[in-house]
């Protein structure tokens, strides 16, 4: 009995448009570094935790560069299962289901038992365990793992509604109105061969509308190009509910549930990450200055919390770091440098007593000596049990900046003495002044 796992990693065709910018501008999202290592990385360990799973697909259509080539390259033999990397022949892409039609053969060779299908932008306690004996209790029928949030926030997500065997009677993508604070979570397990059987009904159908218009001179390319691009949840999920074959397993109030389409909630889940090294891998953290009596500067930075630094980093004994601090490689960090609640990445170069708060600093990036980059929190509020971050919105109803994180895109230099509060950065960009709540193009 096997399964397999897909991670659906999206491509190029929303990359430049993502609200993940600038960072999305020089490296592909699903390898962007969190708390160390890549988004898509944290996923594929997470298969680690069911023996069964014997290969995982990543699914997508960016094109095959030297980044993501190297990626796939450096995962070979590290896991017990395959790991291999399937690229979508439309650059538009194919949808969340027309990805996986189209490589059906693949997925269903070995004949496995279920497939777990994960969006890549999802940070989450996988109970991949827990979905695998609730699958097997349901014959033939699939299951998506559900969380709740807040009546406001529901809008944004798929929303079910179920009755008390957990089926799902109702499914509606991203109401206008509300319908149930009970969401899809963005992971599934699902029955191959009734999935392609009902995908295949879906394409077929197109597929013949396509000719008849056609044939009466009607079918433009957008048309044609609408018979390949089929979406899991519009085509799948609503069709299927109410049939007696599609679940839902809610996932606990105490397990963490995040989405990443911003920068800032990328902060938010290295939290999480970095909190599951200090249970499962404690040795990949920087040990706390508490834990080992490291009053004294001459016996290292002064470490708060969970911290991760990368080997090749140089921190000066009298920084303090953390909590939740990632470090990339070959960062310098100066004398008296302070950071707190941030990830900065390779290259970049925090000068002496300077200080980053809530921020993500770009690759190969410099803020001068005494300097502040200082971001606003990304957390969901705490006096409510079912919200969740803003992961959606750049700006509110009227084109304002929302307070976020601050973001440095690659390259960009800030002068010593100055002030970034609440800002986006564009890469490359050589900053002499102070500037709060503005894109800076």
């Amino acid at each position: 009995m096997s399964y397999k796992a897909i991670i659906l990693i999206g491509g190029q065709q929303h990359q430049h448009g993502s609200i993940f910018r600038p960072l999305s501008l020089d490296l592909p999202t699903p390898l962007f570094p969190v708390a160390g290592r890549p988004l898509v990385q944290h996923q594929i360990e997470v298969c680690l935790k069911v023996q069964a799973i014997t290969e995982v697909l990543l699914i997508g259509c960016y094109n095959r560069g030297d980044t993501l080539d190297q990626f796939i390259t450096s995962l070979q033999g590290k896991y017990p299962f395959k790991v291999r990397y399937l690229q979508e022949y439309n650059p538009m892409g194919l949808g969340t289901g027309g990805g996986l039609y189209h490589f059906r053969d693949q997925i269903l060779a070995t004949d496995p038992r279920g497939m777990f299908v994960f969006n890549c932008d999802v940070c989450c306690d996988f109970p991949l365990r827990d979905m695998i004996e609730f699958y097997e209790s349901k014959p033939n029928s699939h299951v998506i793992l559900g969380t709740t949030v807040n009546e406001k926030q529901s809008h944004h997500y798929g929303c079910i509604v179920t009755d008390p065997s957990h089926q799902v009677r109702h499914y509606v993508e991203k109401p206008e109105t509300f319908v149930s604070n009970l969401i899809n979570a963005g992971i599934y397990l699902l029955s191959p061969a009734d999935f392609f059987s009902h995908i295949r009904s879906v394409y077929n159908i197109r597929a013949m509308h396509t000719i008849e218009y056609m044939n009466n001179g009607d079918s433009t390319m957008d048309e044609v190009t609408h018979v390949e691009s089929i979406s899991l949840e519009h085509d799948f999920l609503a069709k299927i509910a109410g049939s007696a074959r599609l679940y839902v397993m809610e996932l606990s109030r105490d397990r963490f549930w995040s989405q990443i389409k911003t920068a800032g909630c990328a902060i938010y889940a290295s939290r999480f990450y970095l909190y599951t090294y200090r249970v499962s891998y404690p040795e990949m953290l920087s040990p706390n200055s508490s834990d080992t009596l490291q009053s004294d500067s001459n016996m290292g930075p002064c470490i708060t919390g969970n911290v991760w630094i990368h080997s090749s980093a140089k921190v000066d004994t009298s920084a303090h770091l953390g909590p939740n601090v990632s470090i990339g490689a070959n960062v310098v960090i100066a004398s008296g440098v302070r950071v707190r609640e941030s990830i900065v990445l390779d290259g970049a170069r925090l000068e002496r007593h300077s200080c980053v708060l809530y921020s993500v600093v770009g690759w190969n990036c410099r803020v001068g000596a005494w300097s502040r980059v200082e971001g606003m929190p990304n957390d969901p509020d705490a006096d409510d049990p079912h919200a969740r971050p803003n992961a959606d919105a750049l700006f509110d109803s009227e084109g304002r900046l929302l307070p976020s994180s601050t973001i440095l895109g690659q390259g960009v230099s800030l002068a010593p003495e100055k002030m970034l509060l609440n800002c986006i950065v564009l890469p490359h960009k050589s900053l002499s002044a102070t500037y709060k709540h503005q894109i800076i193009l």
